[in-house]
């Protein structure tokens, strides 16, 4: 007797069900923390032409846990005289400015964004504080702009959700480095349950995630600092 392929596969999904139920989940839900492969439509949109001014009173406030650790955070990079480093994702550049009075002038830090509009801002700033070793460079969304093998440390802060082809950028932080040099990744926490509404709409991945990725694009997990509470703080290396 032929078996009916509709019935078979309606009784999977009963059977699906039952155990989606079994664990507290239902169909809908499942769907929802789904994690995706790719950032949401549009999600780069507000950088296209953005308003220096307005981003500044949004990124440099109190309360906001990546600027109230700022100091602590470049303080765990473990930056060094003469390093050459890149912010990627620099937006208003105060995590760079930082960084440049770290490596000296015998370094060079690489502020690195799409928005053209942060990237002139950020030269501009450095020009009147007088630190010329922060350079500009405006990248597209597929990769960091940066020449191979020119830095010892990427550095990313609630970017990586933002990468559009994140496969494709990994490759490129990858040639950007020199052999050993490292990616330091700050990102959201996603969990659901615990991350609020805006979180799980907005950032695509959570930190098993992101790590998978990481490492699939040829890096090695160094360590998790645990400095922040909202975002996780991830160090790999290429080897």
């Amino acid at each position: 007797m032929t078996r009916n392929p509709l019935a078979l596969l309606l009784r999977r999904a009963r059977r699906l069900s039952v155990v989606l139920l079994a664990l507290g989940l239902s169909l809908p839900l499942a769907a929802q923390v789904r994690e995706s492969a790719l950032p949401p439509p549009g999600i780069n949109a507000p950088f296209e032409n953005p308003n220096v001014t307005q981003w500044i009173e949004a990124f440099e406030r109190e309360g906001r846990e990546i600027w109230d650790k700022r100091v602590a955070i470049v303080d765990a990079l473990g930056l060094r005289p003469g390093m050459r480093v890149a912010d990627v994702g620099a937006g208003t550049g105060f995590f760079v400015r930082l960084m440049a009075d770290r490596v000296g002038p015998q370094g060079v830090v690489y502020a690195v964004d799409i928005a053209r509009n942060f990237v002139e801002a950020i030269e501009r700033r450095a020009q009147q504080d007088g630190q010329t070793w922060i350079r500009g460079v405006v990248n597209p969304p597929d990769r960091t702009g940066l020449p191979e093998g020119s830095v010892d440390l990427v550095f990313t802060s609630d970017t990586y959700h933002h990468f559009e082809y994140p496969q494709a950028m990994l490759a490129s932080i990858h040639r950007s480095l020199r052999p050993g040099g490292e990616l330091v990744v700050i990102d959201f926490e996603r969990i659901p349950g615990l991350s609020s509404p805006w979180v799980l709409a907005h950032v695509r991945a959570g930190k098993p995630t992101v790590i998978r990725e990481i490492e699939a694009a040829g890096f090695t997990l160094i360590e998790e600092i645990p400095l922040l509470r909202y975002n996780f703080m991830l160090r790999f290396r290429r080897p």
